[in-house]
């Protein structure tokens, strides 16, 4: 909540052209959008918290094999853990956000994710009770599994998926990596998810790498990249353009009647 608020205010509070060029979609969400991606991720913390709750309650009963430190399995094992285990679930996440676009039961779960087609950094966890507890499984499946430093597996998902997804829901872009990164999936391509998949039709639903997508062939077609160097390119993103679109008044956000639907 506190690392999302900072980067909300740096990027849709303080609005300035510059920053504006690496907006992915030229449009800001209303005020109402981001009241319904507050609570919806106010939703996803108390639900993505159970599973690693219960990992360390099963630790604290002796019920699972996890250890801290390294001198128990070793600098080789630390280090290969860390890698298998990212793959892993960077592996299990987008299967299991590929099965909620084909799945009409699990489609029914995930939709709710997608009101939000021009994200913001709050629609990170901005999801259904289900998709939050399966999506935070891998932080309780893998120390069912094997033995690994408990320290390690929360870092990584704080880090590499949580932290990772604030980016991905962020709305902008870097100019490096961009969205022609060969490897890795960008806040474009997450943009890309929101805007154009929908049901049966999935589109990067991948998080961290693209290779799940190129071997299931959901890749959106490169020849219609709307990226912002892409759009710069074709004449957009003009001063002239940046003066005519809406900027919404954000701080209505801070009056508590706004909250209560007044």
């Amino acid at each position: 909540m506190i690392l999302t608020s900072i980067i909300f205010y740096y990027s849709y509070v303080n609005i300035t052209y510059e920053k504006w060029l690496k907006k992915t979609n030229p449009k800001y969400p209303s005020p109402e959008n981001i009241r319904t991606e507050i609570l919806l991720m106010l939703k996803g913390i108390f639900s993505g918290t159970f599973c690693p709750s219960l990992t360390l309650y099963l630790i604290s009963k002796k019920k699972i094999e996890s250890y801290c430190g390294i001198d128990q399995y070793g600098w080789i094992y630390f280090t290969l853990s860390f890698f298998l285990s990212w793959l892993f679930v960077d592996l299990f996440e987008f299967y299991y956000h590929r099965l909620g676009h084909k799945i009409d039961s699990l489609w029914n779960i995930h939709k709710s994710h997608h009101q939000f087609y021009n994200p913001s950094p709050f629609s990170v966890i901005a999801e259904d009770y289900i998709d939050q507890i399966i999506g935070s499984s891998p932080l309780l499946l893998i120390p069912l599994l094997i033995p690994i430093n408990i320290d390690l597996l929360f870092f990584q998902f704080s880090i590499f998926f949580y932290g990772y997804g604030i980016y991905l829901h962020w709305g902008y872009e870097f100019s490096y990596p961009d969205a022609h990164h060969w490897l890795l999936n960008t806040s474009y391509q997450h943009y890309l998810h929101h805007a154009v998949s929908t049901k049966n039709r999935p589109y990067h639903t991948g998080f961290f790498f693209k290779i799940w997508d190129q071997l299931f062939g959901s890749i959106y077609p490169e020849e219609k990249c709307s990226c912002v160097k892409c759009q710069i390119k074709q004449g957009k993103r003009t001063i002239e353009e940046f003066h005519r679109i809406e900027k919404p008044d954000y701080s209505i956000l801070l009056n508590y009647r706004f909250w209560i639907g007044k």
